[in-house]
């Protein structure tokens, strides 16, 4: 069973932050269906999904590789639009955006499925399950969007799995969104083909990006895709001037060595400039990769050094409580907000400028 709107409203009363928890379903049910964005019918039924770089080719009665959009005679339909399996309410800096609205909080969104299948994925509950095997709840757009504003929420985030095989509705989330002054943001792998990346940039706030590696093979291996086009994803947020943000998950052994480290950085600095935040987060062992170590926080800050020495102007550790979390100003030093885990106190941003020198830090901040 789904959860019921008497259930769902006693959860938004509630005072934890969790407005509702994903669930595993005893009994399978039929998704609610809307029909798709972005594929193209091919003739006897068969459809070609347009919207990531897979590319599904699925015949009638099938899915692509997402199990979120179904062939069903030659439509393509997905089944998680306006049906989140968890919504709660996070601090901004969760996600982690920290030149965005930082302080704030985000009404955060999550469906069933991905289009990635990340052996060290932390939200495998979900991103790895089928819409049938989750407990959800009927929220449509403009529902996320005035919970948001009751909430107090400045954001509605989609985020936890991944917001590519839910895309209809973040589209209409962060159009309605927009118009009520409740800009959506995008917590995403990047996978994603350029032209519907680049509608949603023209509607988002903000987009953080997930660098799983800087590697075919680890792409390949452990996430079962492909680092071209999240490069390519990370050039058009770029070009659309959509604030932009990325991540960096180190995994001892996987994708922490200082050779791919400092690629990937003067990758980064070279091509998306030196003002976009940079985030080293530490792997703590989870679902397929319990095998392995959490990261040393010594290879956490020597890949700090290393962006910082290839002209990355800011660049943050996550998972880790350390003075490598505050923002300072990349001209006069001096720390403008530090943060303490996701609270966050401003000792010298004023206007999106530093108080002390006055030198313009990137970033929307109002």
């Amino acid at each position: 069973m789904s959860l019921t709107r008497r259930k769902f409203a006693r959860a938004l009363l509630g005072s934890g932050a969790a407005l509702a928890a994903p669930a595993l379903l005893a009994a399978a049910r039929k998704p609610k269906a809307r029909e798709a964005a972005y594929y193209e019918k091919l003739g006897g039924g068969k459809v070609v999904c347009r919207l990531c770089p897979r590319e599904c080719r699925v015949v009638s009665g099938s899915r692509g590789s997402c199990g979120v959009r179904e062939n069903r005679g030659g439509t393509y339909y997905t089944l998680v639009y306006g049906q989140p399996c968890s919504v709660h309410v996070d601090p901004i800096e969760k996600k982690p955006l920290f030149h965005y609205l930082p302080g704030s909080q985000a009404l955060s969104l999550a469906t069933a499925g991905c289009n990635f299948s990340c052996c060290f994925c932390q939200n495998w509950e979900i991103s790895q399950r089928l819409p049938e095997e989750v407990e959800t709840v009927d929220l449509p757009a403009a529902t996320a969007v005035r919970l948001a504003r009751q909430r107090g929420c400045r954001v509605v985030a989609h985020t936890y799995n991944e917001p590519v095989v839910f895309y209809e509705y973040v589209r209409d989330c962060a159009e309605l969104g927009r118009e009520a002054g409740v800009p959506s943001v995008m917590i995403s792998n990047g996978y994603i083909r350029k032209e519907p990346m680049r509608e949603l940039c023209r509607r988002l706030g903000a987009v953080k990006i997930d660098l799983k590696a800087f590697s075919e093979t680890f792409y390949r291996e452990q996430c079962g895709g492909a680092l071209k086009p999240v490069l390519e994803t990370l050039l058009t947020v770029r070009a659309e001037k959509t604030w932009l943000e990325v991540v960096v998950l180190l995994i001892p052994g996987l994708n922490d060595s200082a050779r791919e480290v400092e690629s990937m950085c003067r990758w980064l600095a070279r091509e998306l400039g030196p003002d976009v935040p940079l985030h080293f987060s530490r792997f703590s062992p989870t679902y397929r990769l319990k095998n392995l170590p959490p990261t040393p926080p010594a290879t956490l800050m020597a890949a700090r050094r290393i962006a910082l020495d290839a002209g990355i102007r800011f660049c943050y550790v996550g998972n880790l409580l350390s003075d490598a979390e505050n923002t300072a100003c990349p001209s006069c030093g001096r720390v403008l907000l530090r943060r303490m885990m996701y609270s966050v106190a401003n000792e010298g941003l004023q206007d999106g400028r530093c108080r002390f020198c006055g030198a313009t830090i990137p970033g929307v901040f109002s």
